[in-house]
């Protein structure tokens, strides 16, 4: 079978002439696999939320955030179900082609289908589908990735307590490779005022400004791990749980035209308050071009959106951070009172 897979964006055509991931010999025999697709979502977040509700995960994912799943113009998936049709498991693979490719790897299964070797299962499954893509975007495209650049790693995030699932990837050859931590600060605590230098200002989200910032971010965020430029497509989709109004823009006002010098995206996040047991605002997204970074631009455009939640009835602000992030983050939220709550790895095999 050549290693050809994935659905082009937008094509409008079904996927499964396409959707070809592998031989499926190796998955356990207690349930019938197929591929699986876009159409299949309404089953996949039904499937996962089973799973959230035994699991209490300190969020809960809907049903748009799973279509998202299926963005990726590349991309492998399986779905195992039970005698009566019912989807119990699954596998994904998504794949970015950015100079570096990067595999990522998702996957869950039914609380009533586990300890039977599902999982392992198709994790293993899921590694070899990985390899099958990155080989195939390589022959594709060699010279794109070719020498320094060719580079491909596999990724996954595992919860920071999951010792069972970190056991599975050990055995596959992943490694830890970074550590995020979400934080979160009470928004009963006083607000600090926060002084900018002359001409610079944290002005309020428009439309006339977002695609400035998206280049902007693609700027900022341009020697971060993993990072690669986002397109104006992958920004708008990135933008469902968005708030405008929790969002700021920190502008330099000192030429003839307006420059971005910082940037901070909200969403809110409502399906998570339940198993959280508070409300929040969520900081999505908080960049500053490296000519401000000591000018306490961060700094301002947090405590604009502590305000902004507060104004709005939340319990706290929250974000989430890479703890290895050379920029200073990690001491930016610990300076403005945010605490750590929860903790993930991402795990990484490189290939």
């Amino acid at each position: 079978m050549a290693p050809v897979y994935g659905y082009p964006r937008g094509g409008g055509r079904s996927p499964w002439a396409m959707l070809r991931p592998g031989p499926r010999s190796s998955l356990p025999r207690q349930l019938s696999w197929m591929p699986l697709g876009p159409e299949d979502n309404a089953e996949l977040a039904a499937l996962i939320a089973r799973a959230e509700a035994v699991d209490n995960p300190p969020y809960r994912t809907t049903a748009q955030e799973t279509a998202d799943y299926f963005v990726d113009p590349i991309y492998s998936g399986v779905a195992g179900r039970d005698q009566e049709g019912v989807m119990r498991a699954f596998g994904l693979v998504r794949l970015r082609p950015a100079g570096e490719i990067y595999a990522s790897m998702t996957g869950v299964v039914d609380p009533v289908s586990r300890r039977q070797g599902i999982g392992g299962a198709l994790l293993h499954w899921q590694a070899e589908r990985a390899r099958h893509l990155v080989g195939a975007e390589r022959a594709g495209h060699p010279r794109e990735h070719s020498g320094e650049h060719g580079s491909a790693h596999v990724v996954t995030t595992v919860l920071e307590d999951d010792e069972r699932m970190q056991e599975h990837l050990d055995r596959l050859g992943f490694a830890p490779k970074r550590w995020y931590r979400e934080v979160r600060r009470s928004l009963a605590l006083e607000i600090p005022s926060v002084e900018l230098d002359r001409f610079l200002a944290i002005e309020p989200w428009s439309p006339a400004i977002d695609d400035a910032v998206r280049r902007a971010h693609n700027q900022a965020m341009g020697d971060a791990w993993g990072a690669h430029a986002v397109s104006p497509e992958e920004w708008v989709a990135g933008a469902t749980f968005v708030v405008p109004q929790w969002s700021f823009v920190a502008m330099d006002r000192s030429g003839d035209r307006g420059r971005v010098a910082g940037y901070l995206r909200s969403s809110r996040y409502e399906q998570d308050w339940e198993a959280l047991g508070w409300r929040e605002g969520y900081t999505d997204m908080l960049g500053v071009l490296s000519d401000y970074r000591h000018r306490q631009v961060g700094s301002a455009l947090l405590t604009a959106a502590m305000r902004a939640y507060a104004v709005d009835g939340m319990d706290y602000a929250a974000a989430g951070m890479d703890t290895d992030n050379p920029s200073g983050a990690t001491e930016l939220y610990e300076s403005l009172g945010y605490e750590p709550t929860r903790g993930t790895i991402l795990y990484v095999l490189d290939v």
